[in-house]
């Protein structure tokens, strides 16, 4: 018996972990864990989802494989018609649904890094390519690169995240108008839109535009805004001509009843989810301005619920291990390409904020 060739060499994708094996590990208490590592709400579900998810009256019957009442609910959060939009088991879940969708053997993707890992891991999953065209050093697009890779490769799917993974920029509607004139299907992964602009991201959000494009899709989340990271359910908005394949493809009952639920209650009380977001952007303009008068420290503008920032003068991964295994406190770090020791934190809570401080003016001189 033999595997499928290329997934013999293909590298595993590192995820986050979660704090109980976080908890085990440094010998902690959870409660003793600030964990500002995968940009999760840390207020976490709203306390109207903890109730309906504590009575909830099916969950011994498999959910509808359409998530009908759901796209409803969408539809009228969205504004667009129900039959452009589909629920995902997270956003990952779509974004390799397209591509199994879309790629034969050694076709390939267009990224534009750095930016979210998972568009890379997933096409080399399909056995096909990911041609990347870096971002500026401000972390602005090359759109006369992206132009030339466009005609020369002729990529299946172009990947673009606003705001984008990890440094939390937005793409003016400008380029995205101009990344919309190119002949491959734009896939716009809007997972952070709600902490940007207005109105959870109404402001600038290019869903409602789906329907009068052919190819423009819009993928988006729960996990940030509404706090249902563990849950797993996201959605997304896609031309007509693709929703027939779409629904032979993907799995029947991919969105299980507890997120149903969840997502559906959450977008019943939008107003209140909107009040968490909203401190969350005021604690992200505290945690900047503090990070700022911190001498090793870079931090770089964001529209997200994370901020980036490059380490100056000292080693990032030790000082994301310090970090964690002196202070419990968990961030992320980045050394490839685009991101030299560079670290991305998430925005915690006030007393998370307070914790992340005092940790990082400890460790001002290095051990």
């Amino acid at each position: 018996m033999k595997i499928r060739t290329h997934l013999e060499s293909l590298p595993p994708y590192a995820p986050i972990e979660p704090f109980e094996v976080l908890s085990a590990r440094l010998g902690r208490s959870p409660d003793q864990i600030v964990k500002l590592d995968a940009n999760e709400n840390p207020y976490g579900p709203l306390k109207v989802v903890r109730e309906a998810l504590a009575n909830m009256e099916f969950p011994h019957i498999y959910p509808d494989p359409e998530s009908r009442a759901l796209r409803k609910s969408l539809s009228e959060f969205t504004g667009v018609p129900a039959e452009y939009l589909m629920a995902g088991a997270g956003a990952d879940e779509l974004l390799d649904l397209l591509m199994r969708v879309f790629l034969e053997p050694n076709d390939c993707i267009l990224s534009c890094p750095p930016t979210f890992g998972m568009y890379s891991f997933d096409a080399e999953l399909n056995a096909a390519r990911c041609v990347e065209v870096p971002r500026r050093a401000d972390f602005s697009l090359d759109i006369d690169a992206i132009r030339e890779a466009v005609e020369a490769h002729k990529p299946k799917l172009f990947f673009i995240t606003s705001p984008n993974n990890p440094d939390g920029s937005v793409l003016d509607a400008k380029i995205i108008d101009e990344l919309l004139e190119l002949p491959t299907l734009i896939v716009l992964d809007e997972a952070y839109i709600e902490f940007a602009g207005e109105n959870l991201g109404a402001s600038l959000s290019r869903i409602r535009e789906v329907p009068s494009r052919e190819n423009l899709v819009v993928l988006r989340t729960f996990s940030k805004w509404a706090g249902l990271a563990g849950l797993r359910v996201g959605y997304g908005a896609f031309p007509l001509w693709l929703m027939p394949t779409l629904w032979k493809s993907k799995q029947p009952y991919n969105i299980n009843v507890a997120a149903s639920v969840a997502a559906q209650v959450s977008l019943e009380h939008t107003d209140e989810l909107a009040k968490t977001v909203e401190i969350l952007k005021s604690e992200r303009t505290r945690l900047m301005a503090e990070l700022q008068k911190i001498s090793y420290l870079k931090p770089y503008p964001t529209q997200s619920n994370f901020i980036l920032c490059q380490v100056n003068g000292r080693d990032a991964a030790e000082l994301k291990a310090k970090l964690a295994q002196e202070f419990g406190v968990f961030i992320r770090y980045f050394n490839k390409p685009g991101l030299r020791d560079n670290i991305r934190i998430s925005v915690g809570r006030p007393q998370d904020t307070e914790v992340l401080l005092t940790a990082l003016e400890r460790l001002k001189v290095t051990r």
